[in-house]
């Protein structure tokens, strides 16, 4: 089981910054994949960022360029740095937590933290 809470949402101009953290507890940090997704209104979720075990990124063609995404394995915490944001970009974000096992999967699921960009 990994319990993660999300922090760092707010309601920023566009081409601000926002940095969001998410901090896990309940399991081993270090051996999961952790990423990031969101969810705007009307929308389906939609993956944003992804960092696995072993450092590796990948990032929505959205993204690329603006967002960073980064873990600190001793602070059980994974980060989303946000610059250039954009009104497209407001969504609640959710943190996740994935263990492939053989064939199974397990994945865990923050509570979201909402992200405004607007004037």
């Amino acid at each position: 089981q990994v319990q993660l809470v999300e922090s760092g949402g707010g309601l920023v101009q566009p081409g601000g910054s926002l940095r969001l953290s998410c901090a896990a507890s309940g399991s081993i940090f270090s051996i999961y994949a952790m990423g990031w997704y969101r969810q705007a209104p009307g929308k389906q979720r939609e993956l944003v960022a992804t960092i696995t075990s072993g450092g590796s990124t990948n990032y929505a063609d959205s993204v690329k360029g603006r967002f960073t995404i980064s873990r600190d394995n001793a602070k059980n915490t994974v980060y989303l740095q946000m610059n250039s944001l954009k009104p497209e970009d407001t969504a609640v974000y959710y943190c996740n937590a994935h263990l492939p096992i053989g064939d199974l999967a397990y994945d865990y699921w923050g509570q979201g933290t909402q992200v405004t960009v607007s004037s």
